[in-house]
């Protein structure tokens, strides 16, 4: 009998509610996994449905459409001789579960609901949800009609079992378990789980990616065995964005890496393991085999199928390798990139607008536009199709091919110097020149004239003239000057996001782009409905000092010299009026 196993793991771009295009991507998930030999193939959380269907999951559709998208899976050529795991919402006598569905040559084989539910931060999955509490206990789950008549089969398991091959045993975690205190991938592991798997939905934080390794690795390291986890990518239609990061483990080592970001919608990694290696790896450790000579064993559900070959002695196998991160700056060059591509594409609109002030923040956020032009230009230059039909469909261009990240710039991005009479000129060059530099499409103007009319109104009603503090003002006529100006900002930016490309005689409205970090959120040091109001804002997660290293490494690495002095300058909401010209109100001495 053969030992070594040919294993596969995906990320996909699945979009909340997308069910025929979810279908494709797991279509094209299977065929490459099968192409590259694998005989076992797993996907993402959820990924029949997409992840993101938030209170979708109340309605009874979306357990039919995933209904049917698992019809079609299991009746499609593509799935047959190979183990599927698909991730969807079941509901078991009127309960509804985040399920793994395990399937075989039109045959379900397990069943098995999520028994940790994410609740935390951004997770609210016990609002959906309910989690599988009955520990290494299964019963009868009755298939609906329309599958039953597939699968020949009036009944499946349904709940905490492992699937045992000819060959070996695989066991099932999904995302939360991996991070909980007492994971399954224990118990399953000291029971004789060679497999585990890990259907994950996780989402790009900063550095995070060192803990999802350390978490599989160190699963292997006290236990042993193989470790898939497949990741979903993508935005997903919210403001999450899911980074990928799939993997294969064995024995504490990583045999396999994804990408962290990338613009491919579907990604699958395939490492071929020899079983032996699990075997004599966990035969060496006495207090490992003396913790499984007492657990309690899960219900197995025996699989007339092998994963391996009778003829795979001379078969090479993966050989281990080391995971590459990326630096804190590079992540935020990448994802928010990434994030920033999904949503303008699934969007429908022909761009982003971006008012540019000169500092630090508006700048990271033009530069997050500038990298997603220069991933848009690396996919379509390595041959991606999905992207060069988006990025034709968005400049409305059929026969356009971009090859310059700074002409793609142009026509993707439109970026707006808002003048008052308290900006300074070193604020309005640094922004023309970090345009210029980018290749954006520039506008400048002057907000004085709306400024002066919305004053105007409020003196003629009121019969009162408010002034600025340095005028001889109250600190809330101060405050309400300030405010008044950052809210026509707001009113302008959405007038020419609508209108400024119909005015250049081309189709199509923008995105707004703010640009307000998470620092000042967190400070509270913002105009409530300013221009940090916005469509999206990719930077509101991330800190000013992180910000800051993310722009100096767009000025080596992009080599966009405008950024120097923008680092450089101090920060200022230049609400206030100058002195002698040049600028008296800082952040720092805001207060």
């Amino acid at each position: 009998m053969g030992r070594k196993v040919t294993v596969a793991t995906c990320a996909l771009n699945q979009w909340a509610l997308d069910f025929e295009g979810n279908l494709q991507r797991i279509l094209k998930s299977i065929e490459i996994a099968k192409h590259r030999g694998a005989r076992y193939r797993l996907g993402p959380e959820l990924e029949i449905c997409g992840y993101g269907c938030w209170d979708h999951y109340y309605e009874s559709d979306t357990l039919l459409h995933s209904l049917q998208v698992l019809a079609a899976l299991l009746e499609s050529p593509v799935t047959q001789d190979i183990i599927c795991d698909v991730g969807m919402p079941v509901m078991h006598r009127n309960v509804r579960y985040n399920c793994r569905v395990i399937f075989l040559n039109r045959k379900i084989l397990l069943i098995r609901p999520k028994m940790a539910l994410a609740n935390e931060g951004n997770y609210r999955e016990l609002r959906w949800f309910t989690p599988w509490s009955r520990s290494r206990q299964t019963e009868e789950y009755f298939l609906p009609r329309m599958l039953q008549d597939l699968t020949k089969q009036e009944t499946v398991p349904f709940g905490d079992a492992v699937l045992s091959t000819r060959d070996t045993c695989i066991g099932s975690e999904v995302c939360e378990e991996l991070w909980t205190p007492h994971s399954p991938h224990v118990d399953m592991g000291l029971d004789g789980v060679e497999i585990f798997t890990n259907a994950s939905g996780s989402h790009h934080v900063l550095r995070k990616a060192h803990a999802r390794v350390d978490l599989v690795t160190m699963a292997t390291t006290k236990n042993g065995g193989i470790y898939l986890l497949a990741n979903q990518k993508g935005c997903d239609g919210d403001r999450l964005y899911y980074d990928g990061c799939a993997l294969i483990a064995m024995n504490g080592s990583i045999f396999a890496q994804g990408s962290q970001f990338s613009l491919d919608d579907v990604e699958v990694l395939t490492a071929t393991l020899d079983l032996e290696d699990i075997r004599s790896y966990r035969a060496e450790i006495s207090s490992r085999n003396l913790a499984a000579s007492r657990v309690s064993s899960y219900p197995r559900v025996k699989v007339d199928f092998a994963l391996s070959c009778h003829e795979d002695l001379l078969e090479p196998v993966s050989e281990p390798i080391e995971w590459k991160y990326h630096s804190p700056a590079e992540e935020i060059s990448l994802g928010p990139a990434c994030w920033l591509w999904d949503f303008l594409r699934r969007s429908r609109q022909a761009g982003f607008f971006l008012p540019l002030s000169g500092g630090v923040d508006s700048a990271a956020t033009a530069c997050l536009v500038y990298s997603m032009c220069h991933q848009v230009c690396e996919a379509v230059r390595r041959g991606n199709p999905e992207v060069l039909a988006d990025v034709r469909t968005i400049v409305n261009q059929p026969s356009y091919t971009p090859q310059d990240p700074r002409e793609l710039c142009g026509r993707v991005l439109t970026t707006c110097y808002m003048a008052s009479e308290n900006s300074s000129r070193e604020t309005c060059d640094r922004a023309r020149e970090l345009a210029q530099q980018i290749g954006s499409h520039h506008i400048g103007l002057s907000i004085d004239p709306a400024v002066k009319a919305l004053v105007g109104i409020f003196s003629l009603v009121t019969g009162t003239s408010p002034r600025f503090a340095v005028h001889g003002g109250s600190g809330r006529e101060n405050l309400a000057l300030q405010n008044v100006q950052a809210r026509v900002r707001m009113v302008v930016a959405y007038l020419f996001a609508q209108l400024s490309l119909w005015s250049r005689g081309a189709s199509g409205g923008l995105l707004v782009l703010g640009s307000a970090n998470v620092d000042e959120s967190l400070l509270g040091y913002l105009t409530k409905y300013d221009c940090s109001s916005a469509d999206i804002n990719p930077i509101g997660g991330i800190s000013k000092t992180d910000l800051r290293a993310f722009v100096q490494l767009c000025m080596e690495r992009f080599q966009l010299p405008a950024l120097q002095s923008i680092l450089a300058a101090p920060a200022t909401a230049e609400l206030e009026p100058l002195a002698h010209g040049r600028v008296s109100q800082t952040d720092e001495t805001w207060g």
